[in-house]
């Protein structure tokens, strides 16, 4: 063989294995922390993890995976925090995170776009057990974090962001929906962009949303910043809240009982919150709007102009 044929044939088999070695080199997406081994499909990872408990590392990307937990106790976080990315994965026509195990938890991962037939695609549906979600981004889908019911669970949501979440159509999808669990905490978190829907509706038997902001500036057909629908007992504290213009219901920030009395709202403590109009905005509404008999004692909080604190209803 000449020498110009072996010069030939070094490039061919290098054009063939750059590429080769480009797909090799491509981080495993999932690893167990426990265990050290990595994982092409979420699934797998869940599966080997099975009813014990363990933590699966996602790596920086964006991942179009999906997966049903169905026990166990399983901690998803992000290798580095706000860099793997959940786009559009959806199981069982439901969410990208399907849970029904004993509890989760959920760490620096984001979600977006997430849409299914009945207009309730969510990043995570909870169908039972604990979740605990913390640093997360919930964006641009019908849903973030949609729950069933499990009177006895708890649900704790920390530090994340529910944005350009919501839509009402034939029925309607909001930022964060909460079934009939035992109660829901909310602390550091922000809710912006609503498409439509409330920002938090929760039917938990009590609640603590607290240090939280709430900007409706640029909603689009939104609803109640914070709905109760079945009443409850707890504390909402030291949240900023901001209505804006586009409005499909504006005429209460919180709403109490609306759908009926599942649960007393006596003592519910709202303190401490800062409550406005967005800048242009101008309208009479209420802070907070009581459809049961319960006594709600509001403490001080600071009301923008257009605002009165408590209707009756």
């Amino acid at each position: 063989m000449t020498f110009f044929r072996i010069l030939l044939l070094v490039a061919l088999l290098a054009s063939i294995a750059v590429p080769l070695s480009a797909q090799q080199g491509r981080p495993t997406p999932y690893r167990i922390a426990e265990t050290g081994k990595e994982y092409r499909s979420l699934a797998d990872a869940v599966g080997k993890i099975g009813g014990g408990t363990g933590t699966i590392e996602v790596q920086p990307g964006i991942w179009r995976d999906c997966v049903v937990q169905e026990a166990g106790n399983i901690t998803y976080r992000a290798v580095t925090p706000g860099t793997a990315i959940f786009d559009g994965g959806v199981c069982e026509d439901k969410a990208t995170l399907v849970l029904r195990g004993r509890s989760a938890r959920v760490e620096g991962l984001i979600f977006q776009n997430i849409a299914v037939r009945d207009e309730n695609g969510a990043g995570i549906r909870l169908e039972w057990g604990d979740l605990t979600v913390v640093n997360s981004l919930f964006r641009d889908s019908q849903q973030g974090i949609l729950s069933a019911q499990n009177p006895g669970g708890r649900i704790v949501i920390d530090k994340s962001t529910f944005s350009g979440l919501g839509l009402c159509a034939s029925d309607c999808a909001h930022s964060l929906y909460i079934g009939d669990y035992g109660s829901l905490t909310v602390t550091r978190s922000r809710f912006e962009k609503g498409q439509g829907g409330h920002y938090v509706k929760s039917r938990a038997a009590r609640v603590s949303i607290t240090d939280s902001s709430f900007d409706d500036s640029r909603g689009n057909g939104s609803n109640y910043m914070i709905d109760l629908p079945g009443g409850a007992s707890g504390e909402i504290t030291r949240n900023i809240f901001v209505q804006g213009q586009n409005k499909e219901n504006w005429s209460a920030f919180i709403a109490v009982a609306a759908e009926g009395r599942s649960y007393s709202s006596a003592g519910l403590q709202i303190f401490g919150n800062d409550a406005s109009l967005a800048p242009g905005v101008e309208r009479n509404t209420w802070f907070v709007a009581n459809w049961s008999r319960d006594p709600i004692p509001l403490g001080e909080n600071r009301l923008g102009k257009g605002l009165s604190p408590y209707d009756q209803r």
